[in-house]
């Protein structure tokens, strides 16, 4: 309890630091919502021409970038400290400050700064999330209201981990942490579409590797109602597989039958 009131103290001190300069934090969140709507502005652009990605709609896909923006937005917005740790703390030596102090260093990070910036990104894909709602129409209950707030959850501890998983990395190298860009920001990218379009060895990294289809795919199919017609696909080809393999085994018979039938001697005819 003591660690949330601290943590709360933290991140007090931090907007009301950012809010003394409201030009800055009203451009930086500006820019922040124009870099991400002209992201949505090419989703839109694409749907516009093609009209479905393997049969997933534009509301649909509109779904998946609004919650996943929405999730990251909260992660990002929290985990600046562990995003500069290498080049501010470990690099300067400011590190040590830190273990001096009797708090968590964990806790003292995660307080570090609370940025508003990302609030522009958060807006947008709100924005896009209400859109995508008024298009689908859905109609959930209680259990898919829990799921989806569950889900929400899971992205935010995942972008969350990847971040701390950088600052972890810090200690061995602070020059190339790039890689975790590309696996935060680049799944940010990867997870605002449905995972069936991608290759198959590319769905398996982002469910088993970097599990952001777990958080995103998953989930959300499920409560767009697409999880059964996925299943229900994958059936359709396994049986239609397995039928063409029967009557593949069928003619072969067929064909042996009538070729030792030739080569048989006339008293066994």
């Amino acid at each position: 309890m003591n660690a949330l009131r601290l943590y709360l103290q933290y991140a007090a001190v931090s907007l009301r630091a950012q809010m003394l300069y409201p030009s800055s934090f009203l451009i930086g969140m500006a820019a922040n919502f124009a870099s991400t709507i002209v992201i949505f502005f090419g989703i839109w652009a694409l749907f516009a021409r093609f009209h479905n990605v393997h049969g997933w709609r534009f509301a649909e896909v509109a779904f998946f970038y609004g919650v996943i923006n929405v999730v990251f937005a909260i992660a990002d917005a929290a985990t600046r400290g562990f995003e500069v740790f290498g080049p501010q703390f470990v690099k300067t030596g400011n590190f040590d400050r830190l273990l001096l102090r009797p708090r968590a260093t964990s806790l003292q990070l995660a307080g570090y700064e609370l940025r508003l910036q990302p609030l522009g990104r958060l807006i947008q894909g709100a924005i896009v999330f209400a859109v995508a709602i008024a298009l689908l129409r859905p109609h959930w209950g209680l259990e898919e209201f829990f799921l989806l707030a569950w889900t929400a959850t899971g992205g935010v501890a995942l972008f969350f981990g990847v971040l701390i998983l950088q600052a972890t990395l810090s200690f061995w190298t602070v020059e190339s942490l790039e890689i975790a860009n590309t696996i935060s920001y680049g799944g940010v990218e990867a997870g605002q579409y449905p995972l069936d379009i991608y290759s198959a060895w590319f769905r398996r990294f982002l469910l088993f590797v970097v599990p952001i289809g777990c958080v995103s795919y998953l989930p959300l199919s499920a409560l767009l109602g697409r999880a059964n017609m996925r299943i229900a696909r994958r059936l359709a080809r396994r049986r239609r597989s397995l039928h063409e393999h029967r009557q593949l085994a069928s003619g072969h018979a067929a064909n042996n039958c009538r070729s030792t039938k030739g080569r048989m001697p006339p008293f066994v005819k």
